[in-house]
């Protein structure tokens, strides 16, 4: 049945749910269970997720045409515009973006060449992937902050000790070194940069 030349229902429609279905799961292990578990910042969470799927079914509808490799290319240029004319991301919120980019992508544009095995397969290594490179950098990777510190006869060097166990009692965090910056001895402050674990 067709209206206006257009058929009502078409066997794709099925092929669409399921790449949907499979675009979401993982989509869902990249953003909510990787990335956000990780770095707990809830305003990116919106924007992955509804670039992920706006891509997917941007990339399923334009399959039905004859895409070449420039009109492929195109789709990213027009994202790489628009990253240029918001507010600039950092490069791990830049790397997820291009990572649920590339999932939608490869889960919309994939024909019937790829099995769903392969897509499975391809979408659970970049999971793998990412949460593997995730936690070996949550155990290697240390962090700075500045700080105002008051307690002052703590900056000598024999009370170093003393200093880095107050800063791990402040902070909550495992200080593994510091650095004492600008001492201000008329209010009594010290800034110092902190270098943690968590």
């Amino acid at each position: 049945m067709e209206i206006l030349g257009i058929p009502l229902f078409d066997d794709d429609f099925y092929k669409m749910i399921i790449r949907f279905s499979l675009n979401l799961f993982f989509l869902t292990a990249v953003v909510k269970f990787i990335y956000y578990k990780r770095s707990q910042k809830k305003e990116y969470l919106f924007t992955f997720y509804l670039i992920g799927i706006v891509v997917f079914f941007l990339c399923f509808t334009l399959k039905k045409y004859e895409l070449d490799l420039g009109m492929a290319l195109g789709l990213f240029a027009i994202f790489g515009i628009l990253r240029y004319r918001t507010q600039p991301l950092e490069v791990r919120e830049m790397t997820y973006l291009f990572v649920v980019i590339g999932i939608a992508v490869m889960n919309g544009l994939s024909n019937k060449k790829m099995s769903y095995a392969e897509i499975i397969a391809a979408n659970s290594i970049i999971v793998v992937a990412l949460y593997t490179l995730e936690r070996y950098w949550a155990r290697t990777e240390v962090f700075s902050k500045e700080v105002l510190y008051e307690t002052i006869e703590n900056i000598r060097p024999e009370n170093h000790d003393k200093l880095k166990e107050d800063l791990e009692k402040r902070l909550g965090v495992r200080v593994t070194h510091f650095e004492i910056g600008n001492v201000n001895f008329l209010r009594d402050v010290a800034k110092i940069t902190v270098h943690y674990k968590y």
